[in-house]
């Protein structure tokens, strides 16, 4: 991915939609969806839009998301989703989220 395309990715937390969205110079570039309870955050699916792929998106989309609930005090994660739970087992620093 390029350094212009780095810095104009933008996740924001759409809870109408229970999804963390991605933007790409304004334009929707993946989503990853979740279902929210008081203290478990399940993601459920995650979409790299095409035209968008193997540019680092999911990668970043889940870091911020994971980011997110990490700032969240006691809310702990389940990763029913395969990139999701890929990405955890890729960066351990996220270990500490996963629901027991």
């Amino acid at each position: 991915m390029s350094d212009t395309a780095e810095a104009d990715l933008v996740v924001t937390d759409n809870p109408e939609t229970s999804r963390f969205e991605a933007h790409l110079g304004g334009r929707l570039a993946g989503y990853a969806e979740y279902q929210q309870s008081d203290s478990v955050i399940t993601f459920t699916h995650t979409i790299v839009k095409d035209g968008f792929a193997g540019q680092g998106v999911g990668g970043r989309m889940v870091r911020a998301a994971l980011d997110t609930v990490a700032a969240s005090e006691g809310v702990r994660v389940i990763a029913q989703c395969s990139f999701v739970a890929a990405f955890i087992d890729k960066h351990p620093e996220y270990q500490s989220l996963v629901a027991a």
